[in-house]
């Protein structure tokens, strides 16, 4: 289901024509629930980078939500994962700078100082050379209100968690009747049931590891 078709159902399905900006409002909305309901794999990116020597500090991406990992490696590829740590532990085990090596650990420190819209990382120990990093991260893909061609992951392989979240958020906009209220909403948690049954299940797992799925005999 591409944007036009996804306007076109939530106007038949409410039988009221909005404005643009109230139902993209309605579909970003929407799409923020599920992203922080479901982890599909869509929804994780990945970025590589340096450290900079006697710096602890790496900056985040700018569409950064939170970290899956984070791993320095060299130029034979050799990689070696941080453990996630608090700010206040990266503090006392490296309590100067000057306590510098191959990174350990690493913690989501705040804003950057420079930046307070933007987030930055804290490693431990202090780089004492020039690291390659690689980052996985959750983040927010590009709404279907504004991606080119108006077609998203989303869209196209799970329309039906997508079409009734906008559902409940232009119902709750319209004030409408208590009983369609609850129709709508039982239908969002049973589409978004099926949805974490792929994102969280299906999608981590395989046949040849996990079994196929059997079905208890009564």
């Amino acid at each position: 289901m591409n944007y036009s078709a996804l306007v076109s159902a939530i106007s038949s399905y409410t039988e009221n024509q909005f404005p643009t900006a109230d139902m993209n409002t309605f579909i970003k909305q929407a799409e923020q629930r599920i992203f922080n309901s479901v982890q599909f794999p869509s929804l994780r990116k990945n970025v590589t980078g340096a450290t900079t020597v006697n710096t602890p500090y790496i900056a985040c991406p700018t569409d950064f939500l939170s970290a899956y990992s984070m791993a320095v490696y060299t130029g034979t590829g050799a990689y070696t994962y941080l453990l996630n740590k608090d700010v206040n532990f990266i503090r006392e085990a490296y309590p100067t700078p000057s306590s510098t090596g191959i990174p350990k650990y690493y913690a989501l420190f705040g804003p950057d100082s420079t930046n307070p819209q933007e987030l930055v990382f804290i490693v431990g120990p202090t780089p004492n050379a020039i690291y390659n990093v690689e980052l996985h991260y959750f983040f927010y893909p590009e709404s279907i209100t504004t991606v080119a061609g108006g077609q998203t992951w989303l869209g196209d392989n799970f329309d039906t968690v997508l079409l009734y979240g906008a559902l409940v958020e232009a119902y709750t906009y319209m004030k409408g009747e208590a009983d369609m209220m609850a129709l709508y909403d039982g239908k969002y948690k049973e589409a978004l049931v099926l949805a974490k049954r792929l994102g969280d299940g299906l999608e981590r797992q395989d046949a040849y590891r996990s079994g196929q799925y059997r079905q208890p005999v009564t």
